[in-house]
């Protein structure tokens, strides 16, 4: 057996922020030795939403704590802890704290080590692999453009 098993601390590994009030801890990677999936948890300051964008690949995403939205191709539903999406390749989404005062975090999982996220507003696509590599917060901060779509307060989440 080539591949070893792993036992994953959240609690102990790098965020890495993504820029608009959401910072993510890589959990199963390529690293990890995985072939076929990917996943980790995206914590999302009160307010906070990311971009609309899409994956190459398959992805489900459970709400673990707080209260979301999702907006998936255009419409949005309200989540709470333990809701689960299912999102096809290629389909637009984000997802938005609901909540302006409480913290929300979601797992979310790829069905494919080699996923990408294309953001729909500028067409950059990136691997999720690289996302997770070191990035400043500046950096991160610029990646992420805010659509007419985001809610008043992701200005303030996003610290613009």
């Amino acid at each position: 057996m080539s591949q070893k098993p792993h036992i994953f601390r959240p609690d102990e590994i790098e965020a890495h922020e993504r820029g608009g009030g959401a910072r993510t801890i890589p959990l199963v990677n390529r690293a990890s030795g995985t072939t076929s999936f990917i996943n980790g948890i995206t914590v999302f300051e009160p307010g906070a939403a990311i971009p609309v964008h899409s994956h190459n690949c398959e992805e489900s995403v459970i709400l673990l704590e707080g209260n979301a939205i999702a907006e998936i191709d255009g419409e949005r539903h309200a989540l709470k802890a333990q809701d689960t999406t299912f999102i096809p390749a290629n389909l637009p989404h984000r997802f938005i704290n609901a909540s302006d005062t409480e913290p929300m975090k979601i797992l979310w999982i790829y069905a494919d080590v080699d996923a990408t996220r294309t953001i729909v507003v500028t067409g950059d696509t990136r691997t999720i692999d690289a996302e997770h590599s070191a990035r400043s917060v500046t950096a991160a901060s610029s990646d992420v453009p805010r659509d007419r779509g985001d809610p008043p307060h992701a200005d303030k989440a996003a610290g613009r």
